[in-house]
C-alpha cells in the first residue's frame, strides 16, 4: 500500500494531535507514584470510562473479531460478548467497594483484605505473575497484530514494527505517567471509531460485496464447515453441537464468572481497577465502569464484524490472502489477517486516518499496559519488598525503567506468537478457575490468601498439563479442557477455605470497617467490630443490593438488545430490530431509574 502526501499528513496529524497533549503532564506525573500510577485520584468518569474503552480497544482486536467470524461466523463472538455479564456485575456490585478500598493498586488489596506471611506472597507474586508474565503476553498480542497489519500494508518486518511503536510507546509511557495515557486515551477512542467506520463502510461497498444486502444475500448461500452460517448471532445447535458447546453454551453460564481475563475481570481488576481507583469518587468509579461497558459491547463491534464478513466474499480462503499479499511473511498468514488484508481498498486520506487510527489502537493499550504493569512491579514488589524508605522521585524513575523492561521482554513474545487466537485461549486457560473467587472474596470472610495461591497453582498446572498433552497429539477439546481446569481449581480453592489458615480476625474487621462490604458471609465479622445495626443499614441502603441485582439484569438486557438491534437493522430485519428496540426501551429505562436510585 502506498501513502499518497495527503494520507502522510492526516496520519501524521492524528498521531500529533494525540499524543502532544500528554507531553503537559509529565511534571505533574513526576510528583509522585498516586500521580505516576493513579492521577492522584481525581479522574472522572467520563475520562475513566473512554480511557477504559480505548484501552480494549488494541490493534489486536478487530484481528481477533475476524478470526472469529472467518471461523466460526458472527456467533463466535460469543465468547467475548459473555463477559457482558462480568462487565456490568463490576458496574452494580463492585465499583463502589474498589474506589472505597482505597488502594493504589488492585495487589495493594491483598494485605487490605487479607493477613501474615501469606498476603504478603500473593501480592508479591502476583506482581510478577500478572505484571510481568501475563502482561506480556498481551502486549506481545497487540504487538503481533501491529506486525501483522504493518506487514500487509507496508511489507515491515517484526522487528522494523517492534521498533517503531516501541519508540512511541516506551518515550510517552514513561514521561507522562497515568495522566498522560488517560488523555492520549480519550483523543485516540474518537480517531479509531472513525477509522474503523470508514474501514466498515468502504469493505460493503466494494463491487463484489455489494452493498449491505448484497453482502448479506451472497453470505446466505456460503456456507462453512458443518453448514456454518456466518451471518448468525446465534449459533445453530442442530449442526454443530460442539461449536455451539465452545462458543456459546460455555461462555455464558461458566466462563463469564469462572475466568479471569484482562479488562474482563470477575470483580473487576488490573487496568478497570486502575481506573475505578484513580476515580474521583464512588461515582465516578461507577459512571466511569457503566460508560466502558456500554462502549465496549454496543459502539464497537459492528464495523470489525462487517469488515470480517466482506472479507469472507473477497478472500474465502486463506490462499486468496497468501495470493494477494505474496510478500506476506508466511508465519504471519492466518484468519485474522481477514482485517488487515481488507484495508487495501480504502482510497487516499482514509488511508492515513486509518494509519493514524491503527497507531492510535495499538498505543492506548500499549501505554496503558505498561503503566499498570510497571505500577505492579514498583508499587507492589519493588517498593513493598525491596527498597522501601525511598524518595517518590526514586519510585517514579524506577516505574519508567520498569516500563522500558517490560516492553523489551513483551516485544521478543512477539515471535513465538503466531494468532490473536492463540494468546486468547492461553489467557483463558491459565486463569480458568479464579474468577468465582474473586468475585466472593468481597462478601466471604471465609476465603483467604491461600485460597488465593492455591488457585493460581492448580489453573496454571492443569493449563500446563494440557498444554503437554497436547503437544503430544492427544486433545479434548478447548472447552473441555476448560471445565476440568475450572472444576479442580475450584474444589481446591473452596477446601482451602475450610480447612486451611485463617485470615487474622483484626484484619478482617479493619477491612470490614474501611469497605463496609453486604451479605450474611460478613455476619460473624460485622459483629466483631461492633457495628450496630443502624450503621449497617445506612451501607445496605447506599449500596442496595437488591436493586444492585435489578441493575444488573437490565443492563445485561440493554447491551444485548442494543448490540441485536444494530445487527438486525444491518441485515435489513426489521422485524427483530422492532423487537430488540422494544426490549431496549423498556430495559434501559429500569436501568436508568436504578442508577439514579444508586446514586443518590
Amino acid at each position: 500500500m502506498t501513502l499518497h502526501p495527503l494520507d502522510w499528513i492526516i496520519a501524521i496529524v492524528s498521531i500529533l494531535v494525540c499524543f502532544v497533549p500528554a507531553l503537559f503532564f509529565a511534571k505533574r506525573s513526576g510528583k509522585s507514584t498516586a500521580e505516576f500510577f493513579a492521577s492522584g485520584r481525581s479522574v472522572p468518569w467520563w475520562l475513566a470510562g473512554i480511557s477504559m474503552v480505548a484501552t480494549t480497544f488494541s490493534s489486536d482486536t478487530p484481528n481477533l473479531v475476524a478470526n472469529f467470524v472467518r471461523t466460526q461466523g458472527v456467533a463466535g463472538n460469543w465468547q467475548w460478548w459473555a463477559f457482558t455479564l462480568t462487565g456490568v456485575s463490576t458496574v452494580f456490585f463492585y465499583a463502589r467497594l474498589w474506589r472505597r478500598s482505597g488502594v493504589l493498586t488492585d495487589l495493594e488489596f491483598y494485605e487490605v483484605r487479607y493477613s501474615g506471611t501469606a498476603a504478603k506472597a500473593v501480592r508479591g507474586f502476583r506482581a510478577i505473575y500478572l505484571g510481568l508474565l501475563f502482561n506480556c503476553i498481551i502486549m506481545a498480542t497487540v504487538n503481533l497484530a501491529a506486525c501483522k497489519i504493518a506487514n500487509v500494508l507496508f511489507g515491515m518486518t517484526r522487528w522494523q514494527t517492534l521498533l517503531a511503536v516501541g519508540l512511541l510507546n516506551v518515550i510517552f509511557a514513561a514521561y507522562s505517567g497515568l495522566w498522560g495515557v488517560l488523555v492520549i486515551d480519550m483523543v485516540q477512542f474518537f480517531i479509531k471509531m472513525t477509522a474503523v467506520i470508514a474501514a466498515a463502510y468502504f469493505a460493503v461497498t466494494l463491487p463484489q460485496v455489494g452493498g449491505l444486502a448484497g453482502m448479506v444475500d451472497k453470505l446466505s448461500r456460503m456456507k462453512g464447515p458443518n453448514g456454518l452460517n456466518y451471518l448468525n448471532m446465534l449459533p445453530d445447535f442442530s449442526s454443530n453441537w460442539d461449536l455451539a458447546m465452545a462458543i456459546f453454551v460455555i461462555p455464558l453460564t461458566v466462563q463469564w464468572w469462572a475466568v479471569w481475563y484482562p479488562g474482563a475481570e470477575p470483580g473487576g481488576g488490573s487496568y478497570i481497577a486502575q481506573r475505578m481507583l484513580a476515580s474521583k469518587t464512588e461515582k465516578d468509579a461507577l459512571g466511569g465502569t457503566l460508560f466502558f461497558n456500554l462502549a465496549h459491547y454496543i459502539l464497537r463491534p459492528w464495523p470489525w464484524i462487517l469488515v470480517a464478513l466482506a472479507s469472507l466474499i473477497v478472500y474465502p480462503e486463506l490462499s486468496d490472502i497468501r495470493k494477494a499479499f505474496p510478500h506476506v511473511d508466511p508465519s504471519l498468514v492466518g484468519h485474522d489477517m481477514g482485517f488487515p488484508a481488507m484495508l487495501k481498498f480504502l482510497p487516499t486520506g482514509f488511508i492515513g486516518l486509518m494509519v493514524g487510527g491503527l497507531v492510535a489502537a495499538n498505543s492506548s493499550t500499549i501505554l496503558t499496559h505498561l503503566n499498570w504493569g510497571a505500577s505492579y512491579l514498583v508499587h507492589d514488589f519493588y517498593r513493598r519488598f525491596l527498597r522501601q524508605s525511598e524518595s517518590e522521585k526514586h519510585y517514579v524513575a524506577a516505574g519508567r525503567i520498569a516500563t522500558v523492561i517490560l516492553f523489551v521482554l513483551s516485544s521478543s513474545l512477539v515471535f513465538v506468537l503466531q494468532t490473536a487466537q492463540d494468546s486468547f485461549n492461553i489467557i483463558l486457560q491459565v486463569g480458568a478457575g479464579t474468577g468465582l473467587l474473586y468475585l466472593l472474596r468481597w462478601f466471604w470472610w471465609r476465603i483467604t490468601a491461600w485460597c488465593e495461591i492455591v488457585a493460581m497453582i492448580t489453573s496454571f498446572g492443569g493449563s500446563v498439563f494440557f498444554l503437554v498433552l497436547r503437544r503430544n497429539g492427544i486433545s479434548i477439546g478447548t472447552y473441555k479442557e476448560l471445565l476440568f481446569t475450572i472444576g479442580i481449581t475450584t474444589l481446591f480453592w473452596v477446601i482451602t477455605a475450610y480447612i486451611g489458615p485463617r485470615t487474622d480476625q483484626a484484619t478482617l474487621v479493619g477491612f470490614y470497617k474501611r469497605v463496609h462490604p453486604l451479605g450474611p458471609g460478613w455476619t460473624a465479622i460485622r459483629t466483631a467490630a461492633g457495628v450496630d445495626r443502624a450503621e449497617a443499614a445506612l451501607y445496605a441502603r447506599q449500596d442496595n443490593i437488591p436493586l444492585a441485582l435489578i441493575g444488573w439484569v437490565t443492563g445485561v438486557s440493554v447491551i444485548w438488545s442494543a448490540l441485536f438491534l444494530v445487527g438486525n437493522v444491518l441485515y435489513g430485519r426489521m422485524n427483530y430490530s422492532i423487537a430488540c428496540a422494544a426490549v431496549l426501551l423498556v430495559t434501559g429505562t429500569v436501568m436508568i431509574r436504578v442508577i439514579r436510585r444508586l446514586w443518590v
